[in-house]
């Protein structure tokens, strides 16, 4: 490299977005995503001792699968390379490809070849990749939002190791954020910038495990904002708020403001009115609220407040969960939404809720024991003791019912399940009206 190329390496790294900027260089300077290059894991080892195979790294955006790829190119005596699948054709492969051969014929140096967006491919140009990665031309380093296992070539997959990526923590972007402000060398420091705390937690909050997104909006902040009399450049909750276009919501996730807003929530939907149960519901989306959180909330509010009156709101509510995960934002509002109004516009009732608090109250206060004729007689020697002796097959009986005792002695009679008379529940009791009918 000459001297005009240096000058213009160097300008384009100090012109390049903060977030490009912060890029660590080194595993130790990885925040997050320590359940995979903790110093014990697998993938920690194999970059330190240059051994890595095949890899892809799945994961949402912002979580570090560039960054991982650049801390390997940085660590590794291999050939390292790139190219990103949404403009890269096959000419450009098969480039990579002779070059590494070259480099391996001369050099007896091996090619990682970094493919971004690797689900962009399509199946003939990841066909093409297979055989120079099973002869060992390539070591392939594919990243992708999409589940590779949907995404990518099964003969690929079965020769890669998959690192699932998980969106940083809160304190991990906070942490990001403080280094972005500080740094003097590849952050803002040298702008005199400091952010307020609420500020920090707020935008660390609402960047939902993306530190890209975070960065950004630091940066934007930081080179928009005039300096105060003091000589500072301040980051308050409203800038923030602006550099990241969310209106600042007064919702505190472990403040009271948060227990106030899904109590709102959750009595709206056992209330029955589904404009309150989706205003809340949007009002907590809005400001970042964990859609796993709400998506169990709802759960809970089809066991407790709908329960058998409409057995389907809690199939309802649990496929909305499954869906979200798999959906996340921003569709996965349209799935929470369904299940929100069907609980809130179904039939209520919390009989179930009552039966198991009540039953579960009885077993605390009396000590019981099964009936001799209800005890397990798939042994030998079981009728010696008396076990199942007695006991009524109810499919030999008309209606497939027989009346028995099922309860112990010491609560016959007890009664923990009373249906209501609302949706499904009505049809419950007078089914079992029916049952006892003589």
């Amino acid at each position: 490299m000459d001297l005009f190329e240096y000058m213009r390496e160097t300008n384009k790294e100090k012109e390049s977005p903060l977030a490009s900027r912060l890029r660590p260089t080194t595993l130790e300077e990885v925040v997050g995503q320590q359940h995979i290059i903790g110093k014990d894991k697998l993938l920690y080892r194999a970059i330190k001792a240059d051994k890595l195979s095949s890899v892809i790294f799945y994961g949402p955006p912002g979580t570090g699968k560039t960054t991982l790829a650049k801390v390997i190119a940085n660590t590794t005596s291999a050939e390292f390379t790139q190219i990103n699948a949404t403009v890269a054709g096959k000419k450009d492969m098969e480039e990579v490809v002779n070059k590494a051969k070259q480099i391996y014929g001369m050099y007896q140096r091996k090619t990682i070849l970094f493919v971004d967006e690797i689900h962009r491919f399509n199946k003939s140009q990841q066909d093409y990749l297979l055989p120079f990665v099973e002869d060992g031309t390539l070591i392939l380093i594919g990243a992708t939002t999409e589940n590779p296992y949907f995404e990518v070539n099964s003969a690929l997959i079965s020769r890669s190791s998959i690192f699932e990526l998980k969106p940083l923590s809160t304190e991990d972007v906070e942490t990001l954020i403080l280094r972005a402000v500080k740094d003097s060398q590849k952050g803002m420091g040298s702008y005199h910038a400091k952010i307020d705390e609420d500020a920090l937690h707020f935008l660390a909050d609402l960047s939902g495990g993306d530190a890209r997104l975070a960065l950004n909006a630091v940066e934007l902040g930081i080179l928009t904002t005039s300096r105060s009399d003091d000589g500072w450049i301040h980051l308050t909750l409203d800038v923030v708020s602006e550099c990241i276009q969310k209106r600042v919501v007064r919702y505190d996730k472990t403040g009271d403001n948060h227990y106030d807003t899904i109590s709102a929530f959750i009595k709206s939907m056992r209330g029955s009115d589904p404009d309150a149960a989706v205003y809340y519901l949007a009002k907590m989306l809005y400001a970042g609220e964990d859609i796993k959180f709400i998506a169990r909330r709802i759960m809970i509010c089809a066991s407790e407040d709908v329960g058998n009156a409409d057995p389907m709101a809690l199939t309802v509510a649990v496929s909305a969960a499954q869906a979200v995960e798999r959906i996340g934002m921003p569709e996965a509002q349209i799935i929470l939404s369904q299940a929100v109004l069907y609980v809130a516009t179904a039939p209520k009732s919390n009989s179930a809720c009552n039966a198991i608090s009540a039953a579960m109250d009885n077993v605390k206060r009396v000590k019981t024991t099964v009936p001799p004729h209800l005890q397990d007689a798939h042994y030998k020697g079981s009728q010696n003791l008396g076990h199942g002796v007695g006991y009524r097959y109810a499919h030999d009986y008309p209606k497939h019912y027989v009346e028995q005792q099922y309860l112990p002695d010491e609560i016959k009679g007890e009664v923990f399940y009373e249906p209501g008379d609302n949706g499904y529940e009505a049809k419950i009791k007078e089914h079992m009206r029916w049952l006892h009918e003589k």
